[in-house]
């Protein structure tokens, strides 16, 4: 064996051996740093987020199945992979209800987002607009309409109606959307009477959480969600001014149980914008909406949050695009927690999906930048699975690379 001649090493080369790197300064950016996945920001929001409101986020109906079968479904998509393309540039830009965005997808409406964070909506919606991506503000969110509007003057914004037994107050949240300059209104029917969601009857949510002996022990656990949430503005919502109940509750008692196809008719009437049906579960109700106005439907189980072994949205996706042909807009929310979930919903004939869970991670994770890091995720495995797929453009998805089995 010939001798090795040793050296001692030159700074030179040791440099780029060397890892250290100077500290992060802001707490959230230095615990953002260590997400790579939404899974990842799931566990730091767990971590900072009181167990009541983290659940809230987190759970879904009787024993959470619907939700886990959609989560399944997408671990059961095979995709088929072309080689040789040229893949250097990526194209992930598209149009959704006729605006532009820059990647496939929307962030979806949710309720009681300043309860999650005290940021909110607020955070939500400039990450939306930064990123020119849409945003839907939500019937029962805590930032009204008009600040939103503010908040997104470079992207497109919708507004998610619930109707309620007051239809006088319901036409006047539709005649602000408007004046707001939303582009969309979407109608949520899924939701005629409240699911049963377990976690939040054990833990006895209510809106906004109260102090009792259980929250005050939680205090010394999230300070500083505590903090946050006495020394903000109290929760107020975008449509009402307070209530002090139950989720359950207050949809029973304020959402109207008789919702019809003729309701879809009257909103098309005095909705001069988009209208979008969300909730849609079955085929035959796809086609009812389209008849009776909607531009484009929303397939959704409400995240599982509603009925109970709820039918996947991702499994009723390629039977609708069968069905209802290719110049109907269709849009798809439900179990996605990464982009290749995306990309999966669009090559199954999505035309873009509609974002939850996986942003208010973020937000609990780290308020704006939070939210900002769940969209890198899932635009970082977007770009990295088309191009594994041999795929540069979104509008050249389709059934030919992926397999549902």
């Amino acid at each position: 064996m010939p001798k090795i001649t040793r050296q001692v090493p030159k700074l030179s080369e040791l440099k780029p051996l060397l890892g250290f790197q100077g500290p992060t300064l802001k707490p959230a950016a230095r615990r953002l740093s260590r997400a790579f996945t939404i899974a990842d920001l799931r566990k730091i929001a767990k971590r900072r987020t009181p167990r009541s409101v983290f659940d809230y986020t987190d759970g879904a109906a009787e024993d959470e199945s619907s939700l886990a079968r959609s989560r399944d479904l997408f671990t059961q998509v095979e995709f088929e992979a072309n080689v040789l393309r040229d893949i250097s540039k990526v194209n992930l830009e598209t149009t959704i209800l006729g605006g532009p965005s820059s990647l496939p997808i929307a962030l979806a409406p949710t309720g009681f987002t300043r309860m999650m964070h005290y940021q909110g909506e607020t955070a939500v919606a400039h990450e939306a607009n930064n990123a020119r991506i849409p945003y839907s503000l939500s019937t029962m969110g805590t930032t009204s309409i008009e600040e939103v509007a503010k908040l997104t003057p470079d992207t497109q914004r919708y507004f998610q109606l619930y109707v309620w037994n007051d239809r006088e107050a319901s036409t006047a949240l539709i005649e602000r959307a408007r004046d707001a300059g939303y582009q969309a209104l979407i109608l949520t029917v899924d939701t005629a009477v409240a699911g049963n969601r377990r976690r939040d009857v054990r833990n006895g949510l209510t809106i906004p959480p109260k102090l009792t002996p259980s929250t005050f022990a939680d205090m010394a656990m999230h300070p500083s969600w505590w903090a946050n949430l006495l020394t903000t503005a109290p929760l107020e919502f975008a449509s009402l001014t307070n209530w002090e109940g139950t989720v359950a509750e207050m949809i029973n008692k304020m959402f109207d149980p008789t919702v019809s196809f003729e309701d879809v008719a009257w909103l098309r009437s005095i909705w001069p914008g988009k209208l979008v049906v969300k909730g849609i579960q079955s085929l035959e109700d796809s086609q009812r909406a389209l008849d009776v106005g909607a531009d484009a439907l929303l397939l959704s189980n409400h995240g599982g949050r509603q009925l109970g072994r709820a039918r996947p949205p991702l499994r009723l996706l390629p039977e609708a695009r069968r069905k209802l042909g290719d110049d109907v807009e269709i849009f798809i929310d439900g179990g996605i927690m990464g982009g290749e979930d995306v990309i999966a919903c669009l090559a199954l004939g999505a035309d873009a999906a509609f974002i939850g869970r996986a942003y208010l991670y973020g937000l609990m994770a780290g308020g704006y930048l939070g939210v900002r890091r769940a969209i890198d995720i899932l635009r970082t495995e977007m770009r990295r699975t088309m191009q594994l797929l041999g795929v540069s453009d979104v509008k050249d998805l389709g059934p030919q690379h992926v397999h549902l089995t």
